[in-house]
């Protein structure tokens, strides 16, 4: 956790910007969230509310956007990132991004961010930085020189909406359009609205309404956020939480499917959002949440009672006693779908963290095929659109599974359902339905 040194003779501009220099910092060099450790640390802070909202934005997009302002960066220090001293690198597109990317007046942005260089780098590196930050500022249009300058299109598109290229070629392999996946990047690179959702039996849409939001209408009980979601009652009182739409969606889709006295298994329930949600769907009834990590299983205990949790590991079926008529695999996977809430999650994950989370998902799917009793469904969720993570991983399941087949999504709902594609599964997009790009499948034994 980031400490500050906010020095109330410096000015408000200031201090902004070193919290939010610091935080970056964090990000980058241990491995912190941004979206878990800017609130935590912000909240503790003595800035106003609007200057708390000024770093917000810039911890949250200046993460996001750094492919951009790195390009921009090398170009004119003439020299490779990684050759750059980890603080002036990130001074300098903290810079840049108020330049580019925020209503920051030049000469705002380069002063006040020249100061925290000297508190930080010292004053040589700080002259540096100041003159490198003036020369971003005679740039008119950051994107036409980048179209000047980069010609080919899934670089351009690489560069200029700060995705790395193997995230870029997933999307591209998935929906078959450079101007339809540049809209998703596009999308990933807009802050999204905290979505709510009202735990059935605790609490209701309506009375989350009352305090303030937007009805979400295609889920039962989704509500967008207006306000930051700890100044809602019900969410202080743990009878509602934090949920993206497409996270509710899924879990929907797969209660659809449940009878009354289905017995249910969520395989990998951690940090507990949707396990939390289908506990509630089923009043408690026969259900039963796993998680294999230690630290995330002490998540799970914040949402559910112990009796119904065990930890552990999924790929193993002989850890569990009994058989299930449904199972939630709520897979690990790259969170390539995501991306506009977790705004480091694109410069992490790498095409090595893909090999090794397709091998996880498969044998999940493996052990849930021997945990499943006859006539039973699997509902294999993905937060990514990733082909090996969706499509391919489900193909290859089938062909060694010919007891199973793909069971439509829209037998399970009996009515109109959102992203549904044409082999019955369902793929939502971030740019399309305002939500996470989740995946679901159903999978039903047919023995």
């Amino acid at each position: 956790m980031p400490e500050f040194i906010l020095e109330s003779a410096l000015s408000k501009g200031f201090e902004s910007r070193l919290a939010a220099f610091d935080l970056i910092k964090a990000v980058s060099e241990e491995g912190a969230y941004a979206n878990l450790v800017t609130p935590q640390v912000l909240e503790k802070s003595k800035l106003s509310e609007q200057d708390k909202a000024f770093s917000t934005e810039l911890v949250y997009s200046t993460i996001r956007m750094s492919g951009k302002y790195d390009f921009l960066i090398t170009h004119y220090s003439e020299r490779d990132i990684s050759e750059i001293d980890i603080k002036l690198l990130i001074l300098l597109r903290l810079g840049a991004h108020q330049i580019f990317g925020m209503r920051t007046p030049i000469h705002a942005a380069i002063n006040e961010t020249v100061e925290v260089g000297k508190k930080v780098v010292g004053q040589s590196k700080a002259s540096f930085l100041n003159a490198l930050l003036r020369r971003f500022s005679e740039i008119t249009d950051l994107d036409d020189f980048i179209d000047a300058k980069v010609k080919d299109p899934i670089d351009n598109s690489s560069i200029k909406y700060s995705h790395p290229r193997w995230i870029i070629q997933s999307y591209l392999d998935r929906l078959n359009d450079l101007e339809s996946v540049n809209e998703l990047l596009r999308a990933n690179n807009v802050a999204a609205a905290p979505n709510l959702i009202a735990w059935p039996n605790l609490s209701t849409k309506e009375e989350i309404l009352t305090e303030g939001g937007k009805e979400i209408d295609f889920t039962r009980y989704g509500v967008e956020a207006t306000k930051p979601p700890h100044l809602y009652k019900s969410i202080n009182e743990r009878r509602a939480g934090v949920q993206d739409a497409g996270s509710q969606y899924v879990v929907e889709m797969a209660f659809e499917t449940s009878h009354s006295d289905s017995k249910w298994l969520d395989m990998c329930a951690a940090p507990g959002g949707k396990a939390k949600y289908l506990y509630e769907l089923l009043q408690g009834k026969n259900f039963q949440a796993n998680e294999i990590n230690e630290k995330r299983f002490n998540l799970l205990k914040k949402y559910l009672p112990v009796k119904v949790l065990t930890n552990k590991d999924g790929t193993q079926y002989g850890n569990f006693n009994s058989k299930f008529d449904r199972i939630l695999i709520d897979a690990p996977c790259t969170g390539l779908g995501a991306l506009r809430r977790r705004p480091e999650a694109r410069w992490r994950k790498t095409p090595n963290d893909l090999k090794t989370l397709v091998k996880l998902q498969s044998e999940l799917l493996q052990s849930a095929a021997h945990l499943l009793e006859p006539g039973g469904v699997i509902a294999y969720a993905t937060c990514s659109p990733h082909l090996l993570e969706t499509k391919v991983q489900i193909a290859d399941f089938l062909h060694r599974h010919k007891e199973f087949r793909i069971r439509p999504i829209e037998d399970a709902k009996r009515g109109k359902v959102k992203g549904l594609e044409s082999d019955g599964s369902l793929q939502l997009w971030t740019h399309r339905d305002g939500t996470d790009s989740m995946f679901l499948v159903l999978l039903e034994s047919t023995t």
